[in-house]
């Protein structure tokens, strides 16, 4: 599909270099005349794109749901199709890798190596076990998880502590009850022994 901004390049190019009409230049390149004159009233974002860019270049395997979640949090108020739409035009797209095999382990060890091995280069032991914490430390308490609703770990175990904490009012709903309910009157519920044989 022949997007319009193509289509007003090629009515400009037959207007500039054959001398058509826009009217002629239109129809040979199936543009609306409107289309043609149309001129954009939208903000160019360059604050909101140069934040998202420096947020890329952070966290570089961060896709844009992830940093939509970080910008929400600084207080941007662009909803994800905003985001999704700058993130693509800056050309900010993360690139798929490596088949799964043990999803769980995968997990973890793909993030940790995408966002922090392959970004950092240590001096020492002591350098690799300082910065190792301080990864640790924001994987728990700032990093957004996609499987915890975008919360983070520690957010998340806050909230469900608190859940798990507050008195739950008892009723006769949440009393204990019987697994399996009684044999009705005039069953006989004692099984015959069974014989070897």
């Amino acid at each position: 599909m022949v997007t319009p901004a193509a289509k007003r390049e090629a009515v400009a190019h037959l207007k500039a270099q054959l001398g058509l009409s826009e009217r002629r230049a239109c129809q040979i390149a199936g543009a609306d005349r409107k289309m043609v004159r149309y001129q954009t009233q939208r903000a160019p974002d360059t604050a909101l794109r140069g934040r998202l860019r420096d947020l890329a270049n952070e966290r570089r395997r961060f896709g844009y749901r992830r940093l939509f979640v970080l910008l929400r949090r600084e207080g941007e108020p662009s909803g994800i199709n905003r985001i999704y739409r700058l993130y693509s035009e800056e050309g900010l797209t993360v690139r798929k890798r490596k088949p799964m095999q043990n999803g769980f382990v995968e997990s973890f060890n793909g993030r940790m190596r995408d966002e922090f091995l392959n970004e950092t280069l240590f001096r020492n032991l002591d350098h690799a076990r300082n910065l190792i914490a301080v990864w640790v430390t924001d994987y728990n308490t700032a990093r957004p998880h996609s499987a915890l609703g975008s919360q983070t770990p520690a957010g998340f175990a806050l909230h469900l502590t608190t859940a798990i904490a507050r008195p739950a009012a008892r009723d006769e709903s949440s009393a204990r009850r019987a697994i399996a309910q009684p044999a009705p009157t005039g069953v006989n519920d004692h099984r015959a022994p069974l014989v070897a044989g």
